[in-house]
């Protein structure tokens, strides 16, 4: 038997029997042809449903990026990049990884507020664009631009006025170390048509982890606006203009999935309003966690079952040190659940709950907080979804001296 499995609002993921299915295979023989757990299995087939399910709903004209940020590993960034438009970095080595897939340098985006010199050197050197989050920073390009004799494709990254409310994460309006303040644009722009660089356009991103489409929609709104008044003191026509994403992914109970089509909807409406000024624009929209977030899990092994004054805890080898957020200890104000089974156990329906507790010598250590599981017997495997964005390279992973944790993409 074949058939899928909801785990809360879980439909990723299918199962044969009790067995849950990662990529098609059981996850009880996943482990065995890992050679260990605890690992990251990332689902190939997740991640390219939820890039082609997008492209059908977006005008044409929008390009997706991937936003290595939320999950580095070689192989899925090769995977991603196959499917989508281009790639945003955010260090050197994500730079590396970026190049390594053989997508065209000037198809992928350097943000940060802090770039190191040799950083920015390296950009420039590869012909990647360089989003400028200061006027200092406009200033060193300048400098490593005419100390190597290369012409830097260079983008303003602007703050705007206005945030994306109901985001996890609010990255504009107020003061932020993230981009130049709208207000003081106009002159970094008349500073970069002086210089020897090369102006591509703008980078606006507001947020993350966003999962109300009214938000979304009004963000858009305004950064169509912004962008066309800025217009008006840029050096040159504008080339290339990053929306930023934050779609985000329902992780806890009483979250609902973000809602695509008026978002769709609505930026169809805005490239044909605006198709004055963008028509040899590259719109490019950011998305990191929305590609990768569902497609991944997070598996460990129970490893002891104990009961404490009348709670059941469950032990396992795996926890914060590789999946910190789980835990609640990565952005969560109140610790909250993410979705978990037993991968090995997936059809049984006698639950009660118990403690998922990993191996470490600290109370934080929680992977489930009496969460309503079938019955646990030592070499069980727990699974973790919404786990492939934000783990393993979010996470303390040197943290008691555990030993790292595997990735795989199946």
């Amino acid at each position: 038997m074949n058939e899928r499995i909801r785990h809360t609002h879980i439909d990723r993921f299918s199962r044969d029997g009790n067995d849950l299915l990662i990529g098609g295979i059981p996850v009880r023989e996943l482990a065995i042809r890992i050679g260990q757990t605890p690992f990251y299995a990332y689902d190939r087939s997740v991640m390219t449903d939820r890039v082609n399910g997008l492209k059908k709903l977006l005008p044409e004209k929008v390009r997706l990026h991937y936003a290595i940020k939320a999950n580095p590993m070689p192989a899925v960034v090769h995977h991603l990049q196959h499917l989508v438009d281009g790639l945003d970095v955010a260090s050197l080595e994500e730079m590396r990884i970026a190049l390594d897939t053989g997508v065209k340098p000037e198809s992928i985006s350097f943000a940060g507020p802090g770039k190191s010199e040799k950083e920015l050197k390296a950009a420039i050197a590869a012909g990647v664009i360089v989003i400028l989050e200061s006027a200092g920073e406009l200033q060193r390009v300048v400098n490593h631009s005419q100390a190597l004799d290369i012409r830097a494709r260079v983008a303003v990254r602007v703050n705007p006025l206005f945030e994306l409310k109901t985001s996890g994460m609010k990255m504009a309006g107020g003061p932020k170390p993230f981009g130049v303040d709208a207000e003081k644009v106009p002159s970094l722009l008349e500073a970069i048509g002086k210089s020897p660089v090369e102006f591509r356009g703008f980078h606006i991103f507001c947020g993350s982890q966003n999962l109300k489409a009214e938000t979304l929609i009004e963000a858009h709104n305004n950064t169509f606006e912004l962008v066309k008044a800025l217009l008006q003191s840029a050096p040159s026509s504008l080339r290339w203009l990053n929306i930023g994403g934050g779609f985000g992914i329902p992780y806890f109970p009483g979250e609902l999935p973000l809602d695509i089509e008026p978002i769709a909807a609505n930026l169809h409406r805005l490239m044909d309003e605006h198709k004055a000024w963008l028509k040899d624009t590259e719109v490019v929209m950011e998305l990191g966690r929305y590609f990768v977030g569902e497609a991944g899990v997070y598996v460990s092994e129970v490893i002891d079952i104990k009961e404490s004054r009348g709670e059941t805890f469950v032990v396992t080898n795996g926890g914060l040190h590789h999946h910190l957020s789980v835990s609640g200890n990565f952005g969560q104000i109140i610790r909250k659940n993410y979705p978990v089974c037993i991968g090995n156990k997936v059809g049984e329906s006698h639950l009660h709950p118990v403690t998922v507790v990993g191996p470490l010598c600290t109370p934080m250590d929680i992977i489930a907080d009496k969460y309503p599981l079938p019955h646990c017997d030592i070499g069980d495997l727990i699974v973790v979804f919404q786990s492939g964005a934000y783990g393993a390279s979010a996470s303390p992973q040197r943290f008691l001296s555990h030993p790292p944790v595997i990735e795989v993409v199946v």
